[in-house]
């Protein structure tokens, strides 16, 4: 479908709680669509929230197989409505966001989750990852309720850091 901008902090849109999506329709569609032709548009970018390309609806892509690291993972996961089920260890590791770019931080997450949402043909689907999927899945459903990964760091002196340039 399309390349769509993606939102920078402080845009208010990126704070705000998601609607939950009642019908696959066009527009949910198209959102789908859209969310994956954007995230696979900028390299290495894993994980994308439909807040970052201006749709406020509960609909993350996340693709932990374009990470610069080879790690397990899934390819192309679409969830609509996800939730988190269940949640199990805690690890602390850096993270970035596309709609932060200038920054990334140590954020604590789970290891392990088991997260329950709809697949983009609306059927309902359960996910159990672990490791850098886990953690990918983690930050983008935090997109649907408002949530940035600098909400996450414990101390803004000592777990943010400016990203460094890339070549």
């Amino acid at each position: 479908m399309a390349v769509r901008e993606i939102l920078v902090f402080p845009d208010p849109r990126l704070k705000a709680v998601c609607k939950e999506v009642k019908s696959l329709d066009e527009g949910a569609g198209a959102c789908v669509q859209d969310l994956v032709d954007t995230m696979n548009s900028h390299d290495y970018c894993v994980g994308m929230g439909a807040p970052q390309i201006g749709e406020l609806l509960r609909i993350i892509a996340v693709d932990c197989s374009r990470y610069r690291k080879p790690v397990p993972n899934r390819g192309l996961i679409v969830l609509l409505n996800p939730q988190i089920l269940t949640a199990e260890g805690k690890e602390i590791a850096r993270e970035g966001c596309l709609s932060l770019p200038d920054y990334t931080g140590n954020v604590e997450r789970a290891v392990r989750v088991v997260i329950q949402g709809l697949d983009r043909t609306g059927r309902l689907t359960l996910v159990e990852t672990e490791g850098f999927e886990a953690r990918a899945l983690q930050h983008e459903i935090d997109h649907l309720d408002g949530i940035l990964f600098l909400d996450r760091i414990a101390s803004l002196k000592t777990d943010l850091f400016r990203r460094k340039a890339r070549a």
